[in-house]
């Protein structure tokens, strides 16, 4: 069973206080912990080639695990996890791998805590580190979006997706950002929540882990830190190395923008882009690179725009452009999306590389009528239910499976047949619930009828094709519009949805005609989609054709 330390005292063992040491200059220790106490014990060795950093300087560790960096101010100091290793976790699973430098503590006026005085720059700070097995082929949890904005919604992320995860053999797990809903005094008892699915968790900020009380963006996320540590950093786990980074930049208190405070920009910043580039300098370029934030870089439609995304991602993509095996990943506008970023972008890469913006846990965040378990059904504003992904790795090659909260494995795509091409607005209260979208229809509508498939995590590079009983295999056609029956879906439950939810193209919807010369009868519709990663998915849809009277 793993020990756990707190960050106090984890540090209180390691750290040596003098009078005398450089305000300037930090030196430590990386070092391999085999009783696992935390502290540098006789006949602990240092570890070699780790990396620790000041949030811009990258340094390794010598033979004996020695290192020194330059403090300049308020800092986090921190490591990146390598590869065989594990650092402590606390009592709410979170990897303890970096020390808070602020000697006089968090700002005053914020309104949720901040960081504590640390006093004077230690003259020693040393990392425990402890031997892991890692398996080169592992399974990763990926969070988006848990967003609550009540207590009663933390209950909602507790019975859904933490309950169903419960005895995963996933090695770790993240979220990507709007943890939570601008409220971080719930901070403690999400994080004691997501502790019980009982693996190592690494967290992304968001926007709404802002503290809009902050009259700058370098302590916006002073609350984030004190939980969860650099906004920006680095772990390793066997073949793969994982960069979390933070594009939320807080224009400051004096800004005009949201809740009487300032807003934020869609930016890295010189400072988080510097330390990425040391950072890779120690990358091998054969390694597999997943990169986590929470804003996407870039999206072709939908609720953020056309093609609009992170400001300097430019200046990213000069960092990214050796990495071959390369994936990113963000959550924020609330629909999935793929997109493969290349050369029309800015990218100059030996390929496009994949860009997956993830669904969200909350979906709709929290809103919609409540499901058999009391739970709200909360699709997306693209019609894919709540859900989050689970990522497969071995060595360097890499796939990712969607998981629709509640629902089993395989239910990937929602299949509809559409005879009334309603769009929004249309005259949804004049029909039963879904009746437009059903499996019966007429043969009047058989000529204007088209198979409709919502395959929740396709992207552009997703085929579909359809098939009616043992009848040839029709294509189907990827279109950027509305899942209609999430257009019926929202204009029946008003009432439930929050006011700011709107349907929003979706950019994983397939069409396709279904054959005219179909009689009136029952039959098996089957569908087959091969998505992004090249997966397989598989749907199944019993379809009626019901006569007419011949009114002739």
């Amino acid at each position: 069973m793993t020990r756990t330390f707190s960050l106090s005292l984890l540090f209180s063992l390691t750290a040596a206080f003098s009078p005398l040491a450089s305000a300037e200059t930090l030196a430590g220790r990386v070092f391999d912990d085999l009783n696992q106490n935390g502290a540098p014990d006789a006949g602990e060795p240092g570890i070699e080639g780790v990396r620790v950093s000041n949030g811009r300087d990258v340094v390794l560790t010598s033979a004996a695990g020695e290192y020194q960096l330059e403090i300049d101010g308020d800092s986090i100091v921190f490591i990146t996890k390598p590869a065989g290793y594990m650092t402590p976790q606390n009592k709410y699973r979170l990897p303890q791998f970096y020390y808070l430098h602020r000697p006089n503590g968090s700002p005053q006026g914020l309104r949720y805590q901040g960081i504590e005085p640390t006093g004077p720059l230690p003259e020693r700070i040393d990392f425990p580190l402890h031997r892991q097995h890692e398996d080169s082929a592992f399974e990763a949890i990926l969070f988006a979006d848990t967003q609550p904005q009540t207590e009663e919604e933390i209950d909602y992320i507790r019975d859904s997706v933490v309950n169903e995860l419960i005895g995963t053999n996933a090695a770790f797990g993240m979220t990507m950002g709007d943890i939570l809903f601008d409220d971080l005094s719930m901070l403690p008892r999400l994080s004691s929540i997501i502790a019980q699915i009982g693996v190592p968790w690494y967290n992304v900020p968001g926007n709404h882990e802002l503290n809009f009380l902050a009259t700058e963006d370098a302590y916006s996320l002073e609350t984030f830190s004190r939980w969860y540590g650099p906004p920006y950093y680095a772990f390793e786990y066997a073949d793969a190395v994982f960069v979390v980074l933070d594009d939320v930049h807080y224009r400051g208190t004096q800004a005009s923008g949201m809740r009487g405070n300032g807003g934020y920009d869609r930016k890295f910043g010189e400072h988080q882009l510097a330390w990425l580039k040391s950072e890779l300098q120690h990358v091998p370029n054969d390694k597999l690179l997943v990169l986590a934030m929470h804003i996407p870089l870039l999206v072709r439609a939908g609720p953020e725009g056309d093609e609009v995304g992170v400001r300097d991602r430019q200046a990213l993509y000069a960092l990214l452009e050796n990495y071959p095996n390369l994936y990113a990943v963000a959550g924020h506008t609330h629909t999935t999306q793929h997109v493969w970023i290349g050369e029309e972008d800015g990218y100059h890469g030996e390929e496009a590389f994949h860009h997956h913006v993830l669904t969200t846990v909350s979906g709709s965040w929290w809103s919609g009528p409540f499901d058999a378990d009391s739970l709200p059904v909360s699709l997306q504003r693209d019609g894919t239910p709540r859900g989050y992904h689970r990522l497969q790795v071995d060595g360097a090659d890499m796939s990712v499976k969607f998981k629709a909260a509640g629902h089993p494995d395989d239910y990937q795509m929602r299949i509809m047949l559409d005879a009334a091409h309603h769009g929004p607005g249309g005259a949804y209260r004049d029909f039963r619930p879904g009746e437009l979208y059903d499996g019966r229809i007429n043969e009047d509508q058989v000529a204007a009828a088209a198979v409709v498939v919502n395959l929740f995590d396709g992207g552009p590079r997703s085929k579909i094709k359809f098939q009616v009983d043992d009848g040839d295999w029709v294509e189907m056609r990827r279109e950027i519009v509305w899942d209609p029956s999430y257009l019926d879906f929202s204009e029946r439950h008003k009432q439930s949805i929050k006011s700011w939810v709107e349907p929003e193209p979706s950019t994983h919807i397939w069409v396709g005609d279904l054959p005219d010369e179909l009689a009136p009868g029952t039959y098996l519709l089957s569908v087959v989609a091969v998505d992004d990663f090249g997966s397989t998915q598989h749907g199944h849809k019993v379809i009626e054709i019901t006569g007419t009277s011949d009114l002739r």
